[in-house]
């Protein structure tokens, strides 16, 4: 039986949690996280040298309820703790969530009997492949601020969203030399043209894909990585079919109020944008 032949061209997706972990969350490669974080936050590097990387666990059984391994924890020198997710679905509520994660970073710092000097600053960084904010910037940061004079109350709270889809939106002016940008564009990217292209720019996204050339050689990376593709494809057809199916209910409802008021079965067609055979049923269903 002849081998089967190896994909040259195959390159995983920076996008999928499980490949950005072993970019980021690797000891390894700390100067790559070092580098992100400095793009994020805009501080010197320097600010990042002793960063521990806090849950490095990665190998195991990719479940559902388990996927929350793959965020990327850190702590740096002076004890802040940098937390950093990167979502491809769409997910409701997604600031609630937010404050919820780090609420739980920031109360785990201290057990019973400690002070509140023990609090250290606890900082949130979502990488987000759908739009989240109505915001005209592809880089958003908040913090605890007073409403007229913006006093900022602490620094003890901050969180980023970096809003992937807005890299192609005609209406956000983006410099492609700003490194979080180039940053963006390499999570991003579909092909190895255009990483290639990011790395003749960016020494550390340089180094970033060749990284990722080895790890998607890597035979048990490739099945994780497989695995979680299609993990990732079952919950966003259960998203569509959702959505599809709060649509038709809608529709429905709309027909049956149309019906009542004595529209006629094209006119309630076209109203609530259904065929007249389904219309013509939802009637006879009134009717009995």
């Amino acid at each position: 039986m002849p081998k089967k032949k190896n994909n040259d061209n195959f390159i995983m997706s920076p996008k999928i949690d499980f490949v950005f972990k072993l970019l980021f969350g690797d000891e390894r490669n700390k100067d790559l996280l070092i580098s992100f974080l400095s793009a994020v936050l805009d501080l010197p590097e320097s600010e990042f040298i002793g960063i521990e990387i806090l849950n490095t666990e990665l190998f195991r059984e990719f479940k559902e309820d388990k996927k929350g391994i793959l965020d990327v924890r850190a702590k740096t020198k002076n004890g802040k703790q940098i937390d950093i997710e990167i979502q491809v679905l769409p997910t409701e509520f997604m600031p609630e969530r937010t404050l919820f994660y780090w609420s739980k970073m920031y109360t785990a710092q201290v057990k019973p009997g400690d002070t509140y000097d023990k609090l250290k600053k606890c900082i949130t960084i979502n990488i987000v492949d759908f739009k989240c904010t109505p915001l005209k910037k592809i880089h958003s940061s908040y913090h605890l601020v007073e409403d007229e004079t913006s006093y900022k109350l602490t620094d003890i709270l901050e969180i980023h969203f970096l809003e992937i889809p807005k890299l192609f939106d005609e209406d956000i002016l983006t410099d492609e030399e700003d490194p979080i940008v180039q940053w963006m564009e390499f999570l991003d990217g579909k092909s190895k043209g255009v990483m290639e292209m990011l790395a003749k720019k960016n020494e550390s996204i340089k180094k970033a894909y060749s990284l990722l050339q080895i790890i998607s050689k890597d035979e048990k990376a490739r099945m994780i990585y497989e695995a979680r593709e299609a993990e990732l494809r079952d919950q966003l057809t259960r998203i569509k079919c959702a959505e599809e199916k709060g649509a038709n209910e809608k529709s429905i409802k709309i027909a049956q109020n149309l019906l009542r008021m004595g529209l006629s079965v094209q006119q309630v067609a076209s109203a609530a944008e259904i065929e007249i055979d389904e219309v013509e049923m939802i009637k006879e269903d009134l009717m009995n």
